[in-house]
């Protein structure tokens, strides 16, 4: 049986903050497919293997990729249950908005029934 937890105001914090950023959204979305490994993400930006390293930790830290050595390579992968947790508290987030617009409709049109 999976347990999955809540999610904690720092946890939503560190993952929107990491996918705030362009690179980082593309590292998780080549990510998705399958295992990358760092030396592989790095050749695809115009940025320095070390920069690339700092994005890949700040996903890392975030819990949105899963990191692991095989040999000399560093391999990456998205973590599918932690995006699903993001997925979920938007989808909760849009959720209320909705209802919350229903409603607005709702008044708007007893007003003109006046």
């Amino acid at each position: 049986m999976v347990v999955q937890r809540e999610l904690s105001d720092a946890d939503v914090d560190r993952i929107f903050r990491a996918l705030a950023d362009a690179t980082r959204r593309d590292i998780v979305r080549r990510t998705l497919g399958g295992e990358q490994s760092v030396s592989a993400l790095a050749a695809e930006y115009e940025m320095s293997f070390a920069a690339v390293q700092k994005h890949v930790a700040v996903l890392e830290a975030a819990h949105l990729i899963v990191k692991r050595a095989e040999g000399r390579e560093r391999l990456v992968r998205a973590d599918p249950e932690t995006i699903g947790r993001a997925r979920s508290l938007l989808a909760e987030y849009e959720r209320l908005w909705r209802s919350r617009i229903d409603r607005l409709d709702e008044l708007l049109a007893e007003n003109d029934d006046d």
